[in-house]
């Protein structure tokens, strides 16, 4: 028995160094990983630098591109709108000044045409006419209605005189 427990403690032995030599190994490698990355990451900053500028060179270009095409836009926008403007001022609407004095020359007129309307009552001129046609209307207004009355029969259609 004695050499079986130094068989197992000897295969046990072996095992736990086995699995301590395969840990120290899996750490070596990872250093030797992270070694060869800080290496290569050191040669690669400047072309990553370099990639980096060109790229944001081609941004500012393509801001800048929008930035005046923005301002073009804007310019012509404004000078449409005081394009705008000065039409609106050129043909101003009528301002309470404007309409008021408007009233006031209609006022006037209003007052000139009934004082010449009884100027003309007074002497007799439109106070006789007043309700009553000219003959020369009367016959006039006779004949149109003649004529109106054979057109509507000649189309089928009656008219009815009104007094």
């Amino acid at each position: 028995m004695g050499d079986e427990k130094s068989k197992v403690t000897d295969k046990a032995g072996e095992i736990a160094k086995n699995i301590w030599l395969a840990g120290v190994g899996a750490y070596g490698k990872a250093v030797e990983d992270a070694q060869g990355r800080l290496e290569k990451a050191g040669m690669e900053p400047p072309k990553l630098f370099k990639e980096l500028v060109k790229a944001g060179t081609a941004l500012e270009d393509d801001a800048r591109e929008a930035l005046e095409s923005t301002a073009a836009a804007r310019s012509s926008v404004e000078e449409r709108i005081n394009k705008v403007r000065e039409n609106f001022h050129n043909q101003r609407p009528a301002r309470i000044e404007d309409l008021n004095a408007l009233h006031k020359k209609v006022d006037q007129l209003s007052r000139k045409v009934d004082r010449l309307t009884k100027a003309l009552s007074e002497q007799g001129v439109a106070g006789g006419a007043r309700g009553r046609k000219p003959a020369a209307a009367k016959a006039a207004t006779k004949k149109s209605t003649t004529t109106t009355r054979k057109k509507a029969a000649a189309r089928g259609k009656t008219t009815t005189r009104k007094r």
